[in-house]
């Protein structure tokens, strides 16, 4: 029997479940062999190993860590999430944590991500991938 191949956006709410449960086996298996993490402007985190060991290490650092998506577009195989978090590394209380939102990008190519990217929230990002203005969610 053929695994049934999930649309772009099944996959990326995918691994933010992974994320959000601290699957990281599940987090891992969900990545192309290339994949790539690209958190704003820092350097990118390439390949699967390199991934699996920078998740591995965020996940003990900030075991509450907790993604919640607001809105979701997707343009083909990019599936665009606005949306903020809880428990991450900023250390904020999580009612502070709550205003500050950001855009996740999933770059989806033959069921796996191959690229996670983090891009700031402007209304420029959220017009360029469909996320509407903040008056709209």
């Amino acid at each position: 029997m053929t695994k049934k191949r999930l649309p772009p956006t099944a996959v990326a709410i995918g691994f933010v479940d992974c994320i959000n449960r601290g699957d990281l086996e599940g987090l891992i298996a969900m990545m192309s062999g290339d994949h790539r993490l690209e958190v704003f402007n820092e350097e990118p985190v390439i390949g699967r190993s390199a991934n699996a060991s920078a998740w591995r290490s965020y996940m003990t650092a900030s075991p509450q860590y907790v993604i919640y998506p607001h809105h979701i577009s997707d343009d083909g195989d990019v599936v665009a999430i606005l949306g903020h978090t809880t428990g991450s590394h900023l250390g904020l209380p999580d009612a502070e944590e709550r205003e500050l939102l950001l855009i996740w990008l999933a770059f989806v190519k033959e069921g796996a991500i191959e690229r996670w990217c983090l891009v700031e929230d402007t209304p420029a990002n959220r017009g360029k991938f469909g996320l509407g203005n903040r008056n709209s969610l």
